[in-house]
C-alpha cells in the first residue's frame, strides 16, 4: 500500500513539472481543488501541499513557494502581483492568503463588474500561520512571525511577531538580547 502511495506521488510530481512555472524535487502536492494558471505558479525543494489547494493567478499574478515550506489541507491563494512564501514557512489548514482586493465604490454597480485592486502581499522565511488565518490584500509579514489561529491580518509586522484576533494585531515579539518573547503593551 505504501508503495503505491510513492508511485502516486512521483507521477503527480512529473505531471506538476510540467505545468508548473516550476516544481523542483522533491515536494508533493495533493490533490488540488482549483488551479488557474500553473503556469505562473513556482514551487520550491522539500515543499508539501496537502489536498485541496486552491491557486489562482489573475493578469500578471505569480505565486513563488520557497523550499520547506509546508501547507496543509484546503489552502487558498490568489495573486495579481507577485505573492512569496519564504523558505520554511508552514501554514496550518483552512488559511488563506491574497494579494487582491475587490473595489466596492460604485454601490449601483455590483462587485465583480468593477475592477480588482493589487496590494502587496509577502510572507517572511520560518513564519507560522495557525488554522483558518486570513492573510489579507497589503499584508506584509516578517520573518519568524506567529499568526494566531482565525485572526484576519492585514498591515505590515515586523520579523518575529505574534500576531493575533480579528481584526488582527500584536501581542508579542522576540527580544534577541534577552531571548524572550516579550509582551507588547497596549
Amino acid at each position: 500500500m505504501q508503495y503505491v502511495f510513492k508511485i502516486t506521488w512521483a507521477i503527480r510530481a512529473v505531471f506538476y513539472k510540467l505545468i508548473f512555472g516550476s516544481f523542483k524535487f522533491p515536494g508533493y502536492i495533493g490533490s488540488p481543488k482549483f488551479l488557474v494558471r500553473p503556469s505562473r505558479i513556482y514551487v520550491g525543494k522539500k515543499v508539501r501541499i496537502f489536498p485541496g489547494f486552491r491557486a489562482e493567478c489573475h493578469g500578471q499574478g505569480k505565486i513563488f513557494i520557497h523550499d520547506d515550506v509546508a501547507i496543509e489541507q484546503d489552502f487558498h491563494i490568489t495573486s495579481m502581483g507577485e505573492i512569496s512564501i519564504g523558505k520554511g514557512t508552514l501554514i496550518l489548514g483552512f488559511s488563506s492568503v491574497t494579494d487582491i482586493e475587490h473595489h466596492h465604490e460604485e454601490v449601483d454597480v455590483p462587485v465583480l463588474r468593477q475592477p480588482m485592486i493589487w496590494k502587496k502581499t509577502r510572507i517572511g522565511e520560518n513564519c507560522y500561520i495557525g488554522m483558518g488565518a486570513r492573510i489579507q490584500a497589503g499584508t506584509v509579514l516578517g520573518n519568524g512571525c506567529v499568526v494566531g489561529a482565525n485572526a484576519v491580518v492585514r498591515g505590515t509586522f515586523p520579523d518575529y511577531s505574534v500576531i493575533v484576533g480579528v481584526p488582527a494585531r500584536i501581542v508579542k515579539i522576540y527580544n534577541p538580547e534577552n531571548k524572550i518573547w516579550e509582551r507588547v503593551q497596549k
